[in-house]
């Protein structure tokens, strides 16, 4: 076996050819790869940031929700003391009244008792001068007038029941 130079070259070039060829590919080859990676990165990053968007979509919807909620509950309550208040006012203003009417039942009730107590100290004085005898001259007819006992006699009331007539 004749080694020439011819030989060595074609041997060198299939090396250099190959190695040339084989680095260059190995060089794109990770540039491709580098690129690719950096691709589904953008691509994660873009895709967290949809994720972000619309959990901070969801946030937002909720916290709204939650005020309106709020402002609801704040609308019910002062509602509740406005008839709270009036509720207190009108207990108030019944309460008021109840003691004005146990007030005035009290006075109308002491002016009864002594009304009553008049009447049955007029009841025994009438019912001690009864007589069953309707021509008796010892009747006599009392009037009351102020809280006095007025006596007349039969014959003082007889020109009034003429008049009367």
């Amino acid at each position: 076996m004749e080694i020439t130079l011819e030989s060595i070259i074609s041997f060198i070039g299939l090396f250099v050819g190959g190695g040339a060829g084989a680095f260059f590919t190995w060089r794109y080859q990770k540039k491709k790869a580098k690129a690719e990676a950096e691709s589904a990165e953008i691509d994660a990053a873009k895709e967290m940031q949809g994720l972000y968007k619309q959990m901070l979509a969801d946030a937002n919807e909720y916290l709204e929700d939650a005020r309106n909620k709020v402002d609801g509950l704040r609308q019910e309550r002062d509602h509740y003391k406005a008839d709270r208040d009036e509720l207190r006012e009108k207990v108030d203003k019944l309460t008021k009244m109840f003691y004005e009417l146990k007030t005035e039942g009290e006075k109308e009730r002491a002016q009864l008792r002594v009304s009553i107590s008049t009447l049955q100290s007029q009841l025994k004085a009438i019912v001690g001068l009864t007589c069953s005898v309707q021509d008796c001259k010892l009747r006599q007819v009392i009037v009351f007038t102020d809280d006095k006992k007025k006596r007349s006699t039969k014959a003082d009331t007889e020109p009034l029941k003429n008049s009367e007539l």
